[in-house]
């Protein structure tokens, strides 16, 4: 792969750059909880060197019913602030599935208005795997201001995914497995309709990963779109169970150079409650 600092970088280019005096490494490992891990004390047992935990969960929007919605500006700048993360920073994001909710803390950043920031592509698995160096210190930390601008075209809620459904004007794509996009397979959050935004398109997340949980090529990704029938000439917006994984479908388009998407936060978690939007089941 060729490394880019904006989008994904290998554990190679981590290794080579670990000492750099403005890197900031972040641990975002998030996990459903019937996969049994405790993220934050995997993070105390054995983390990168130099990373600080960023906390999906605690790092979001407490105001909202909705799982880790993003959070409030004044919420993120204090908490970065307080990681020692800020301005003149390149930022690089890791989980321990190897690719599962990193994406989702450099979606977060990109909608801070945060550019140079990558995730670790194959992420602690694959840094373990070429023998690199872990720790259980948690790192020194000095405060560092962070600007912040808020993006706003890079997140949609209900009510513009629900006009982009009727408009066909956006592709909607999601990232669930096939059974829970069809609505043959319950959703792990209770009180959910099964099934599907009408008019949206699947792209399993995991169908666009290596075996190693590295990002196929962006060549490869675009295959993978065209071939669950995106049109990717249209402004696409991504969704999934609660706004994780439709990260990695976004982090596979800006690899791709398809720079017109956005994210649903709210997603299934969200749009399978509303009594009022309808729900699509089978591949239709």
């Amino acid at each position: 792969m060729s490394d880019d600092p904006k989008t994904l970088v290998s554990t190679d280019w981590l290794a080579q750059h670990l000492k750099d005096p403005d890197l900031r490494i972040l641990d975002a490992s998030w996990y459903l909880p019937e996969m049994g891990r405790d993220a934050k004390a995997e993070y105390d047992a054995a983390h990168i060197p130099g990373a600080r935990f960023f906390d999906i969960d605690e790092i979001s929007d407490h105001r909202s019913d909705l799982p880790h919605m993003a959070p409030p500006v004044e919420k993120f700048m204090s908490r970065m602030r307080a990681m020692g993360v800020g301005d003149g920073h390149q930022v690089v994001v890791y989980d321990g599935a190897g690719l599962l909710s990193a994406a989702r803390v450099w979606w977060l950043f990109r909608l801070m208005g945060q550019e140079n920031v990558a995730v670790l592509d194959g992420g602690l698995p694959k840094w373990q795997a070429a023998g690199h160096a872990l720790e259980d210190m948690p790192p020194i930390i000095r405060d560092r201001h962070m600007t912040v601008r808020v993006q706003n075209h890079l997140v949609r809620d209900v009510t513009q995914v629900s006009a982009a459904s009727k408009l066909e004007d956006h592709e909607i794509v999601d990232a669930r497995a096939a059974v829970r996009f069809r609505g043959e397979a319950p959703e792990p959050r209770e009180g959910l309709r099964a099934g599907h935004i009408p008019g949206a398109r699947n792209v399993p997340f995991t169908e666009l990963l290596n075996a190693d949980k590295t990002m196929k090529s962006p060549e490869a990704c675009r295959a993978i779109f065209e071939a669950a029938g995106v049109d990717l000439s249209k402004p696409i917006i991504t969704s999934c169970g609660s706004g994780i994984t439709a990260a990695i479908l976004a982090l596979a388009l800006e690899r791709m150079g398809h720079s017109h998407w956005s994210l649903y936060d709210g997603s299934w978690a969200e749009w399978g409650m509303f009594p009022t939007v309808p729900v699509a089941t089978g591949d239709a």
